[in-house]
């Protein structure tokens, strides 16, 4: 397996509300190629990629890292969607395919910050079976961590360290898409380009022409925008221009300590100026780079 040989420095706090789906078999490649909108066909094994799902209207339903643990084996990291909801989407659709999704597997997702920069896509991994992600970018160094319940390195949830972690995933371009952000956004309006989280050449999947219509007809004319206020923002407010016009919405809000940040979906191009949301002044600020993979 080529898993570069890295173990987890106590403590690792868990992420609450992260689906690990696992899918398994001779069909699996195959049956993720045809469903996610990404080029499952290409990923090395021992490798990651961003990924998501999509409806027929090109929205998206779920965005994750999906991680090819083995030739015939892989994993769904959703930071924002259960594994039973991943799983129920996709068993629709397994049909005759031969593999197994299983949401109960023993494994738990986990941050260590300070630690990565040094696997880009390339899984890291231990004898204890832990399995990890770098999510390094300009903000510093992370790892994202599937670790059995019973590794040595997993600590308990801990409010700040997920805070914080939300708060860099925003930074860097990341979307935390709440049930209410579901099916309300296609990948080019979450300027998920920027990731590398979707292909337009491997071939159909659900959403697909919607998504190469856009791109090839320069139809992508909203991005996202991070914005910093003075206070918490709500997500799904709008965002409003100094003359009170509507110019888009927030996707995903969040806070840790005395920071306060949005993704919002606004036209591309278009100089913020003054802007509104949710009752407040808010500012642009610039997305992180260095979270494709």
């Amino acid at each position: 397996m080529s898993f570069k040989p890295i173990s987890p420095v106590s403590p690792c706090p868990a992420l609450p509300g992260t689906g690990l789906l696992l899918v398994e078999g001779r069909d699996a490649a195959a049956f993720l190629q045809a469903q996610s909108m990404n080029d499952v066909a290409s990923l090395a094994e021992g490798h990651w990629h961003w990924n998501g799902l999509l409806t027929a209207k090109g929205r998206v339903i779920a965005l994750f890292a999906l991680a090819r643990t083995g030739p015939e084996a892989f994993v769904l990291v959703a930071p924002d969607t259960s594994a039973a909801e991943l799983k129920a989407h996709l068993q629709r659709f397994v049909f005759r395919s031969k593999l197994t999704l299983r949401d109960e597997h023993g494994l738990v997702a986990a941050a260590q910050a300070g630690a990565g920069g040094d696997a880009g896509n390339t899984l890291a991994g231990d004898e204890h079976g832990a399995i990890g992600l770098d999510l390094s970018g300009e903000g510093g160094a992370r790892r994202l961590w599937l670790l059995p319940a019973g590794h040595p390195a997993l600590a308990a949830e801990d409010p700040a360290t997920t805070a914080a972690w939300r708060l860099a995933d925003l930074a860097h371009g990341l979307p935390r898409l709440s049930p209410g952000q579901r099916e309300a956004w296609t990948p080019q309006m979450l300027s998920l380009g920027r990731l590398n989280a979707f292909s337009l050449k491997k071939g159909c999947y659900p959403g697909q022409e919607i998504v190469a219509r856009t791109h090839y007809l320069g139809q992508a004319k909203r991005g996202l925008q991070r914005l910093s206020a003075p206070g918490p923002l709500v997500e799904g407010a709008a965002v409003a221009g100094p003359d009170g016009q509507e110019l888009g919405r927030l996707a995903s809000v969040a806070s840790a300590g005395d920071r306060h940040e949005a993704l919002a979906v606004l036209p591309v191009g278009a100089e913020p100026g003054a802007l509104l949301a949710a009752g407040q002044p808010v500012q642009a600020l610039p997305l992180l780079e260095g979270l494709a993979r």
